[in-house]
């Protein structure tokens, strides 16, 4: 059975059928309202010439995005590998290959090896990682300019919902959990690594929030 939280928990959940169900998505509809939100945002604040780094970008749509739209390069950084095949070969087929790098590591545990960037985003990942405040820490010392995090709101469906899914992940022996992390401690670890909010949207489902690197 999966450990929780261990690497093989976030392969069964994250299989290669939902990065082929993924890519097939974003190649007929492009980007969901919470990602095209947060590319808007990041654009809006100037991304020409920028490096970006993505935790937890699956196939790697929102640095396709943003790559799109003046960025330079990207890396992409995954805890397990069952995304790699799909994402390659999204690459190749929009023409990117050679500006994306991707890396399979727990980037909370081993940031040091993934190289930092103007840009990080954190986009659903936050719920899905225990150690809330490792994960943006390593974020935000690898981020130069601006961290954009999607997470979810403090919404009381919202935490039903995970308890209901938790269930039913222990009822089919899967390891994985999501994780409500409060979004008032997601802000104030940011805060306390320097960045201040300039943009905070709270829908129904997910909050988005860009953040700026303070000046010294």
């Amino acid at each position: 059975m999966p450990t929780c939280c261990g690497s093989d928990a976030y392969a069964e959940l994250f299989d290669e059928e939902n990065a082929r169900s993924d890519v097939r998505r974003y190649l007929k509809k492009g980007l969901d309202a919470t990602g095209r939100r947060m590319v808007d945002a990041i654009v809006h604040k100037g991304v020409l010439g920028t490096s970006v780094l993505e935790v937890g970008g699956g196939i790697g749509a929102i640095q396709i995005e943003l790559l799109r739209a003046g960025a330079v390069g990207a890396t992409n950084v995954e805890i397990v590998d069952t995304y790699e095949s799909e994402a390659r070969r999204l690459l190749e087929t929009v023409g990117l290959a050679d500006r994306v790098n991707r890396k399979v590591l727990n980037f909370a545990e081993s940031g040091a090896d993934v190289a930092a960037a103007d840009i990080v985003v954190l986009h659903r990942v936050i719920c899905c990682y225990p150690d809330m405040e490792a994960l943006v820490r390593a974020a935000a010392t690898h981020a130069g300019r601006l961290l954009a995090l999607s997470f979810p709101p403090d919404r009381w469906w919202w935490r039903i919902g995970a308890r209901l899914e938790t269930a039913w992940f222990r009822i089919r022996g899967c390891g994985f959990r999501i994780y409500t992390h409060d979004p008032r401690r997601i802000l104030a670890t940011a805060a306390s690594a320097g960045f201040r909010p300039v943009l905070e949207h709270r829908g129904l489902a997910w909050q988005v929030a860009l953040l700026e690197r303070s000046a010294s």
